[in-house]
């Protein structure tokens, strides 16, 4: 089987389970599974149907990094639970499903899936630096737009897109997004950048709407194009554009570092010309954007290919029923624990040790 990597945006996976399945699946001691059970039922339908070989859960080690928020303070603010002084926010999560996280975490472990976490980053910034350094086809599962930066038809980069439910996948292409949003994968933090996001906190150029935002890049190519020809006459920004970025000027120069995946090296991100054209045919070349200036808080670098050592699950549904599914680690990989996850009458255990784990 030709070898295929799946990246799982954890928590956008576990939240959408959380609240698409009943909370009456229970433990025997009345714990709620509802969110465990719904994450492996994801898992090994998505492994399944689009033929992965290799696994990664990505998880938020941090979810609302500071160095992201000392950029903008908005960032995220409407998720915080409890600011913590000196520490790491408390994000607002549903009761029921905090009691899960830990079981999240165990479940994978005993099926071989990989978790993969980077200090100070969020799960996103992990994807970004797989997705740019794994040598074969790579599939995002997310239910987040911001991550439609990393999909790249020359290196077989897709996102399968879960926003719309899991009867309702879309898996996304560059020649989607361009059909979607008139703007290159490439292109999609500047115009995230410009279009604002509320969902993130993040504040955009007020006035600039998505139509806008496509067009300016469409003719400028990157934000920094744009800001370019802003300063200069006769570049054929208009004046009314001009005041918008004039009076933004102070969010546009942090917020790119905010937006862009951490990880991704210059080639990938910006260093190759654009492939394809946008919505007049124009071809754009990506600029090249560096870290956040000195002095001011900015990401570690995250590098690295597929990690090797670790167990890589190839999926087996024992049953099509909504009772009883398996996730059971290849024979051959180095590290695998000999366990199958089975679910039996709501509940979960290890096939291999017949030990109840959630």
């Amino acid at each position: 089987m030709p070898r295929r990597l799946m990246l799982l945006d954890t928590a956008s996976l576990y939240f959408r389970a959380f609240y698409g399945l009943p909370d009456s699946i229970r433990r025997p001691d009345g714990t709620p599974v509802n969110a465990v059970r719904g994450l492996l039922d994801m898992i090994a339908r998505l492994s399944t149907e689009y033929h992965a070989t290799h696994l990664v859960a990505c998880w938020d080690d941090d979810w609302r990094p500071q160095w992201r928020v000392d950029l903008i303070p908005t960032y995220k603010a409407h998720r915080v639970a409890e600011a913590v002084s000196g520490g790491a926010d408390i994000e607002v999560v549903p009761e029921g499903l905090q009691a899960q996280l830990p079981m999240i975490r165990r479940v994978l472990e005993l099926a071989g899936i990989a978790i993969v976490g980077a200090a100070h980053h969020e799960a996103d910034d992990v994807v970004g630096t797989y997705a740019s350094h794994a040598g074969f086809p790579v599939d995002v599962v997310t239910g987040d737009r911001d991550l439609f930066q990393v999909c790249d038809d020359e290196r077989a980069v897709r996102v399968i897109y879960t926003a719309r439910g899991m009867k309702n996948l879309e898996v996304i292409t560059e020649e989607t997004v361009v059909a979607k949003y008139k703007v290159l994968p490439q292109q999609y933090a500047d115009y995230a950048t410009l279009r604002g996001d509320a969902s993130d906190g993040l504040p955009g150029v007020a006035g600039i709407g998505e139509k806008t935002a496509a067009s300016l890049l469409l003719k400028y190519g990157t934000l920094e194009g744009l800001l370019a020809a802003a300063d200069e006459p006769g570049t054929g920004v208009s004046a009314p554009v001009r005041a918008k970025l004039s009076a933004a000027s102070a969010y546009l120069e942090v917020a790119p570092a905010v937006v862009r995946l951490v990880g991704r090296p210059p080639a990938a991100r910006h260093g190759r010309p654009a492939r394809g054209t946008g919505a007049a045919g124009r071809r754009v070349e990506p600029g090249r954007l560096g870290p956040p200036a000195a002095g001011r808080a900015g990401p570690a670098a995250l590098t690295g290919a597929v990690p090797t050592g670790q167990c890589w699950l190839r999926p087996s549904v024992a049953s099509n029923n909504d009772t009883s599914a398996s996730l059971k680690p290849r024979a051959d990989d180095a590290g695998s624990t000999g366990m199958t996850i089975r679910f039996a009458a709501g509940r979960c255990v290890s096939g291999g040790l017949n030990e109840p784990i959630c």
